[in-house]
C-alpha cells in the first residue's frame, strides 16, 4: 500500500501556491504545457496550439531532438523536465509520459495547483491512482483522465441512442497488429482499458465480476485476451482484443431490449435495428455521427471544465476504477467481487 507519506507529499504548500497563482479556473486565456510529447502528447501539443484563448506555453521532454522538432514547429519553449514547465507559469498539464510517472509527475502539478488531464492509464496501480485523485480533491483542481474514446463521434452518437434503453449485453472487438513502440504493457493496458471505460460509461454501472482468458504468442507480456463481464446491473458485457490481427478493427454491439446497435469506431458508421417482429423482420436505420476530432473534443471539455468550475468529462475516479478492472484481468480474478450497491457512473 502507499504509505502516507507519499500520499500527502507536496500538500502543505499546495493552499499557499494555490493563493499566489490565482484561480485559472476564472481566466479565459489558459497557458498550458505539455509534459511527454511522444505520439499521444505530440498530438496533444498540435491541438492544444490550434485552440482559441489557449497559449501552448512550452513541452517538456527529455527527448531533447524531439522536443525541438514540435517546439519549433508550434512556437512554444522545449523543456528537459516537468518541474521546468512548472517554473514557466501555466495553469494546465498535459501529462502524456510514460504511465509509470504519472504518480510523481500528476503529484507535482498539483501541489503547484495546476489542473491535470492525465493520459490514460491514470498510473500503474490503484493506489498510485487514488493518491492523485485524493491530492487533486484536496487542492480544489480539475483532474481529468484521458479515456479519448469517449469523445469518438461515432461512441457518443451510440451513448445517445442507448439513453433510456435496458442493456442487456455488449460485445466489444479492438484489434490490430503489433505496435513497435509498445514495451512495458500488454494488451489489456493498452486496448482493453479503453473498452472497459466504455462498459461502465454505457451501462453507468460499476464491473463486479471479471473471467480473463489471457495469453501470449509474440510478445513478453499479454498479446491476447478474451474477457468477460458482469455489471452490478446484470450487463453480460465481452471484450476481445489483440496484437496478432495484421488490421485495425475497433466495433462495439450493444443488444438492448427493443434494440441492436452495431457501431463501427473507425469508419464511424452507427447502424440501428429495431423494430422486431415475430417472422424475424425488422427494421435498420443509420443513426447520424458527426466528424470532430476526438483528442479536440477531449481537450475543449478539459478546458471548460477548468474554466466553468465543472466537473471533468472522464474524473479521476471514473480512470481509477477502470484500471482496477484492468488489474484484475491481470491478476486472473475470477471470482465474483463482494456485491456492493450499483454506483452510478457519470456520463
Amino acid at each position: 500500500m502507499l504509505g502516507k507519506t507519499e500520499l500527502v507529499r507536496g500538500l502543505n504548500s499546495i493552499m499557499p501556491a494555490v493563493a499566489q497563482r490565482g484561480n485559472a479556473r476564472k481566466l479565459d486565456h489558459v497557458r498550458v504545457g505539455v509534459i511527454g510529447v511522444g505520439v499521444m502528447g505530440a498530438n496533444h501539443a498540435r491541438v492544444l496550439a490550434e485552440l482559441p484563448n489557449v497559449e501552448l506555453v512550452g513541452l517538456a521532454e527529455p527527448d531533447r531532438g524531439q522536443a525541438l522538432r514540435i517546439a519549433k514547429a508550434l512556437g512554444c519553449q522545449a523543456v528537459a523536465d516537468h518541474k521546468t514547465l512548472i517554473g514557466l507559469g501555466i495553469d494546465a498539464a498535459v501529462i502524456a509520459a510514460p504511465t509509470h510517472l504519472h504518480h510523481a509527475i500528476a503529484l507535482d502539478c498539483i501541489a503547484a495547483g495546476i489542473h491535470a488531464l492525465v493520459e490514460k492509464p491514470i498510473a500503474t496501480s490503484v493506489d498510485e491512482g487514488r493518491a492523485i485523485v485524493a491530492a487533486a480533491r484536496h487542492a480544489g483542481v480539475t483532474l481529468m483522465v484521458g479515456h479519448v474514446e469517449r469523445f469518438n463521434p461515432s461512441v457518443q452518437a451510440l451513448k445517445q441512442a442507448l439513453e433510456g434503453e435496458d442493456i442487456l449485453s455488449i460485445a466489444i472487438t479492438r484489434v490490430g497488429p503489433f505496435p513497435p513502440r509498445m514495451s512495458n504493457v500488454g494488451v489489456v493496458i493498452d486496448l482493453a482499458v479503453h473498452d472497459i471505460d466504455l462498459i461502465r460509461w454505457f451501462t453507468g454501472s460499476d464491473i463486479v465480476e471479471v473471467q480473463p482468458q489471457l495469453s501470449n504468442v509474440r510478445a513478453e507480456r499479454e498479446d491476447i485476451a478474451l474477457l468477460q463481464f458482469r455489471t452490478a446491473s446484470g450487463v453480460l458485457a465481452h471484450i476481445n482484443t489483440n496484437w496478432l490481427t495484421p488490421f485495425k478493427a475497433r466495433t462495439v454491439h450493444v443488444a438492448t431490449r427493443d434494440k441492436y446497435i452495431i457501431a463501427d469506431l473507425l469508419t464511424r458508421q452507427v447502424t440501428e435495428c429495431f423494430g422486431f417482429q415475430e417472422d424475424g423482420s425488422y427494421s435498420m436505420r443509420h443513426l447520424s455521427v458527426g466528424h470532430a476530432e476526438p483528442l479536440r473534443s477531449e481537450l475543449v471539455a478539459f478546458l471548460d471544465a477548468i474554466r466553468k468550475d465543472g466537473a471533468a468529462a472522464v474524473s479521476g475516479e471514473e480512470g481509477v476504477a477502470s484500471l482496477e478492472i484492468a488489474i484484475r484481468c491481470l491478476n486472473g480474478t475470477h471470482a465474483a467481487a463482494a456485491r456492493k450497491p450499483v454506483r452510478r457512473v457519470a456520463g
